[in-house]
């Protein structure tokens, strides 16, 4: 008997082995004809790059971009004139023949900066450029005059506690990359409140400054007490840091009319090209159409949201009609905590099977160089040779690590995903303040980065198979 079993248990064990070769081997050969198919589509992406780059599509994007900044300026969540900019889009694309063009409702908070100043009192009189940070308090009516206390890091604020009672914090921290300086921005507040501060100040999260603040949101802890807390300029941060180190004393008078409303329904804005053979299976690309109050959000994110409506268009001027649905969401309310992309992923994750791929582009239009992307090791095999067909305008490189913020809920629980990665060392330079304007954006390299949009949309939303998860 044992000779036997053991015959049997080494066929079994053969058998099995030559399954899962085979399996293997099938797997294998699918993705090799997935990326074999990429190589066929060089001439539709050619005539895309031509299209958008030399012409008739050439500078429409930016065109389009100019008129809807200059008519509509800065548009917080909350706002009417956000509302009025949703509207212009829905009107504009279904005029435009886009299919499915809709609204989906969001619940947005509401926030109001009303009239702000901050002024030096002591050792001088001066008017320090300033700005309210979203969802800061306001201050008393009459305003709030206090000694400052300059730290450069949380650490020496917990190590100066005693000093901080009854003072305005200004942080000095000088900028250390976005991931780490907007932590300054986020918790200044719920720090200083801890060790009895009575305001917080921090230092602009710019990477370059010409006197100019810069906002952004912020957290309140709903266990510490909230005070109001603000943005300055970099130079007048270093000021009062260079006169706090020469034992200055330093009086400043704070004033807000900041206001946390209740909140509004807003909405994100849909359009789409159905897909001609699997209409239920979706490509996501998408911007956000909110901004700050402040500038125009033209860079941030009139370029991404528009490059993703350009997508469209170009697919539709060229006649292009993919396999599966490719679906431009404008977000709404990223700027005030990924609000909108957050609800129309608990609407919609029920579906996330039929999710192919999902893309954002959130940081910058500039020269692109290729796409940041997350997804499997034979999905990120077929994606290279998608940014391949790049060549001609030398956007071919594949890295990892999407910035994605309104589309990481899908990636994070599986969907390839990616993000345009673009020549953005300035972004931080006009990041959240009055300098996001038209000025910052160039027609050339935004034609540059639809073409890149629109090839990599076209492509993995045209191949046989969905992208292997």
């Amino acid at each position: 008997m044992a000779p036997l079993c053991s015959l049997l248990f080494n066929t079994a064990v053969i058998y099995l082995c030559l399954i899962l070769k085979g399996v293997i081997c099938k797997d294998t050969s699918a993705i090799n004809k997935q990326i074999e198919q990429v190589y066929e589509y060089q001439d539709i992406a050619n005539k895309i790059i031509n299209f958008t780059t030399i012409g008739k599509g050439k500078g429409q994007v930016y065109t389009r971009l100019a008129d809807f900044v200059d008519t509509f300026g800065s548009r917080i969540a909350g706002s009417k004139n956000l509302e009025n900019a949703i509207d212009y889009m829905l009107n504009t694309m279904k005029k435009a023949g886009l299919e499915n063009v809709h609204g989906e409702n969001v619940t947005v908070p509401h926030w109001v900066r009303g009239n702000e100043s901050a002024t030096m009192l002591e050792p001088r009189h001066y008017k320090i450029a300033m700005m309210g940070l979203g969802s800061s308090i306001g201050t008393p009516e009459q305003g709030l005059t206090a000694e400052v206390l300059v730290v450069h890091s949380f650490d020496e604020l917990t190590k100066k506690a005693d000093q901080a009672k009854g003072k305005i914090v200004v942080f000095n921290q000088g900028y250390e990359g976005y991931p780490t300086s907007v932590a300054y921005r986020d918790y200044s507040a719920k720090e200083t409140a801890k060790v009895g501060g009575v305001a917080s100040l921090i230092r602009s999260v710019a990477s370059f400054s010409i006197h100019s603040p810069h906002t952004g949101w912020q957290d309140y802890d709903d266990n510490i007490k909230k005070i109001p807390t603000a943005c300055i300029t970099v130079e007048d941060a270093e000021m009062l840091d260079r006169m706090a180190n020469r034992g200055t004393k330093i009086v400043i008078r704070l004033k807000m009319d900041a206001k946390n409303l209740p909140p509004v329904t807003s909405r994100n804005t849909v359009a789409e090209i159905r897909g001609s053979k699997y209409p239920d299976e979706v490509v996501l690309i998408s911007g956000h159409l909110d901004s700050w109050d402040v500038g125009q959000g033209a860079m941030d994110d009139g370029g991404g949201a528009f490059i993703s409506w350009q997508a469209l268009s170009i697919m539709q001027q060229l006649g292009l009609r993919p396999k599966r649905t490719v679906r431009a969401v404008l977000w709404t309310a990223e700027e005030v905590g990924l609000v909108g992309s957050q609800q129309y992923y608990q609407r919609h994750k029920v579906n996330i099977s039929n999710y192919d791929f999902v893309m954002e582009s959130d940081m910058g239009t500039f020269k692109p160089y290729g796409i940041q992307f997350k997804g499997s090791q034979d999905a990120t095999a077929v994606m290279k040779e998608v940014v391949s067909l790049l060549s001609s305008i030398n956007a071919t490189t594949l890295s990892d690590d999407p910035e994605g913020g309104d589309v990481s809920f899908w990636i994070q629980n599986g969907v390839p995903g990616g993000s345009l990665l673009n020549e953005n060392q300035r972004y931080f330079w006009f990041h959240h303040s009055d300098g996001d304007t038209m000025s910052v954006q160039s027609s050339y390299e935004m034609d540059l980065c639809v073409a890149v949009w629109t090839v990599v949309t076209y492509v993995i939303a045209d191949l046989d198979e969905m992208l292997p998860r």
